[in-house]
């Protein structure tokens, strides 16, 4: 299960990044909940969006970093 973790994460990131930059509309709600005292503005969110999408880039160079090199 342990070897699951990284591979989700991964997922979660790159889905987030993509649905906020296709569909900002529908994302902005969930971050007026999550940043509660500041507005989010859609630069916010598309700011947003490609960080995860980042994230999820450095994440799977870390996952296939890990199965090559047999690190636990």
């Amino acid at each position: 299960m342990e070897h699951l973790t990284i591979p989700l994460l991964i997922q979660f990131c790159l889905g987030f990044g993509i649905a906020g930059l296709l569909w900002p509309e529908k994302l902005k709600p969930v971050l007026e909940t999550l940043m509660f005292p500041w507005f989010p503005s859609y630069r916010v969110l598309r700011n947003h969006s490609v960080g995860a999408i980042l994230l999820s880039f450095v994440l799977l160079v870390v996952f296939i970093a890990r199965l090559h090199f047999g690190i636990e």
